[in-house]
């Protein structure tokens, strides 16, 4: 959760509007060295360049995370963002079934 809301805050004072991030998944490995985090952008079009962004940035993501959590965890992994693109995947489908194609026959 507060990775989650480093990162909207990231977003909103660098002035970017109409777009969602969240936060979908974590996966730390036991050794804590590292944490692959995997975000949903919304609009998709914009998702490289925040993937980006976020990559460039990942040492103050990193420190600001490690503030919050000083108290909880005995080490602050690097973090590594991966595109969870889960939502287009979906909407593909949704769309696809919309059409009445079956693709069967």
């Amino acid at each position: 959760m507060d990775l989650a809301e480093i990162l909207q805050g990231e977003v909103r004072k660098a002035g970017i509007r109409n777009l969602i991030i969240t936060v979908s998944k974590v996966k730390v490995t036991p050794d804590l060295n590292l944490a692959k985090v995997y975000v949903s952008i919304f609009p998709s079009s914009k998702a490289d360049e925040l993937l980006q962004a976020l990559t460039s940035n990942n040492k103050q993501i990193k420190h600001a995370v490690a503030q919050r959590v000083r108290h909880q965890l005995r080490k602050m992994p690097d973090l590594i963002f991966y595109r969870d693109d889960s939502l287009d995947y979906i909407e593909k489908i949704d769309e696809e079934l919309k059409k009445g194609d079956n693709p069967i026959d």
